[in-house]
């Protein structure tokens, strides 16, 4: 996105006018000199503005600033964009310094414009700064609606969509020729928007329901903007690091990121307010049915609503937005990886039948005993995460990583592809091998899973500011790719030898949607009737 500073000329004049006033203005932001304590190393910058030039001018940012750790052989770095120092690294070893031994100094996050919009002023648990509202907010979220009683609760809705998705391609297959190509990545986002809708909403569709399986109208446009909501989130821009030019839409990207909020506010708000309403003015339900009934039914210690409804809003917001991009991001390139590594397509599916067999479909019951798949997503995660880094952790004091001094206020980003491509860590970093993750290492008495505590690379976040569902996001995860490969025999296009395996500029989804052919493999009687 914001590529288009440079092929816009007026947009480019307003960025140099505006560095111009961060020369002029920023001596007000800096607090003091120049820390005396040796920073981490980091390429050379201009006075005052440090090293924006270049980020400006080297987009996509996250390629340039791996090359410069490259070139400087350095495993963290420094780089200072305006009066911020932004820390990255790719080391496991710095990595679990920051989420384990430095947790708590570590604690906060950073502001932007795309943050404070979606989170309504930093009001969810992603975005919120480090104190007693985190904590209550974390509190719920793990004792209440992450908990097991919710997600046994909850069952029911993840497996009515993991009967829909495979009736969907099996009738796509139907209605056409076995050999035309599925759409395999839409196919994924409409088992993962689904279930995301069922148990935040207790309800598959916003309001026109269809019949044949897929989104409908609204439920693409809302994906839509989830989707662009991420990439403002995760994206290198000036207005994160020079606050005063927040909401000038100096390149663009303000007004992506204020449209994609006010469809998903369009989309979500008329079903909050209505259960706002039917719990505080009509006497409610019989009983919480989802993740908003939680939300909405939870009360303090004076027995009045603990969440205002913009908190509920942006919590509704949050889980919008974390629980699709994994999900769909690994299953998609697993597949991928797969088509092109027939070997490791055939172990997986010898492994289902082993395990499941043909007679009835795989259950979640089941992804204890999946270990082979279950290394499949895992190497996946390795090589082909989200998104590049993890969200920013901020200093809240100073504090030193790996032996050198980081100052109050630093951002520090830990390398999600930087840990997992790192020759240091891994033998052939860039081979796609499900087995690394089978040979003992990350075996337990509950066989394989899909966390690595040792941070050699990343899944679903670890540490204080961790993703609280990451239980329910492994299970979406596992049983999606289980079902579609006990499901269906996937084949490449006629005419295709290999899937292009090239990531995306803005993130690190595949450039192109995957297609792929489906052949159904199961007894006719085993594909269910979709339940909308």
């Amino acid at each position: 996105m914001t590529m288009s500073i440079f092929t816009n000329p007026s947009c480019f004049t307003l960025v140099l006018v505006s560095i111009t006033l961060v020369l002029a203005l920023a001596r007000r932001f800096l607090r003091s000199k120049k820390p005396k304590d040796q920073l981490p190393p980091g390429p050379r910058g201009w006075p005052i503005i440090g090293n924006m030039v270049q980020m400006i001018t080297n987009q996509p940012a996250h390629l340039w600033i791996h090359r410069v750790m490259e070139e400087m052989q350095t495993e963290i770095a420094c780089f200072r964009f305006a009066r911020f120092h932004v820390i990255t690294v790719t080391s496991s070893k710095i990595a679990r310094e920051v989420l384990r031994e430095k947790d708590e100094v570590l604690a906060d996050r950073s502001e932007s414009y795309a943050s404070d919009l979606i989170s309504h002023g930093y009001k969810n648990i992603s975005f919120s700064s480090y104190g007693e509202n985190w904590k209550l907010m974390k509190k719920v979220m793990t004792t209440k609606l992450m908990s097991s009683t919710t997600l046994s609760k909850t069952i029911g809705y993840r497996n009515l969509e993991a009967d829909n998705i495979i009736t969907y391609v099996y009738n796509l297959c139907r209605l056409g020729s076995t050999m035309k190509p599925v759409n395999v990545r839409d196919t994924i986002l409409t088992y993962s928007h689904a279930v995301m809708m069922r148990m935040m909403f207790g309800q598959r569709h916003f309001d026109e329901v269809t019949e044949n399986g897929g989104l409908g109208p609204k439920e693409k446009e809302h994906m839509d903007a989830i989707y662009i909501a991420l990439d403002c989130l995760f994206s290198f821009n000036l207005t994160n690091y020079i606050p005063f030019l927040r909401g000038w839409n100096v390149d663009k990207e303000e007004a992506h990121v204020r449209e994609a909020v006010h469809i998903i506010n369009r989309c979500n708000d008329p079903i909050i307010q209505e259960r706002i309403h039917l719990w505080r003015k009509k006497g409610g339900k019989d009983m919480e049915e989802d993740w908003l009934d939680i939300l909405i039914t939870l009360k303090d210690d004076q027995g009045m609503p603990l969440f205002t409804f913009d908190e509920i809003r942006a919590q509704c917001k949050e889980f919008n937005i974390a629980t699709i991009d994994n999900t769909m991001n690994n299953v998609e390139w697993t597949i991928a990886e797969m088509l092109n590594h027939p070997e490791i397509l055939e172990n997986a599916t010898n492994e289902l039948h082993m395990i499941v067999g043909k007679d009835r479909l795989v259950q979640e019951s089941d992804i204890p005993q999946l270990n082979y798949i279950k290394a499949c997503s895992r190497e996946t995660f390795r090589l082909h995460p989200a998104n590049v880094f993890m969200l920013h952790h901020v200093a809240r004091e100073d504090t030193t990583l790996a032996g050198y001094f980081v100052p109050k206020g630093s951002q520090i980003l830990v390398s999600r592809l930087g840990l997992g491509r790192n020759p240091k860590i891994w033998d052939e970093p860039n081979a796609f091998k499900p087995e690394r993750h089978l040979d003992g290492h990350v075996e337990n008495s509950l066989g394989t899973t899909l966390m690595e505590p040792e941070m050699r690379f990343v899944t679903f976040g670890t540490g204080r500011r961790s993703c609280p569902g990451t239980k329910v996001g492994a299970s979406m995860t596992i049983m999606l790719l289980a079902r579609l490969l006990q499901g269906f025999e996937w084949t490449l296009p006629h005419g295709q030898s290999q899937v292009e395996l090239i990531s995306a500029e803005s993130n690190l989804f595949m450039a192109k949607p995957l297609l792929a052919c489906a052949k159904p493999r199961l007894a006719q009687g085993l594909y269910p009737k979709i339940q909308t």
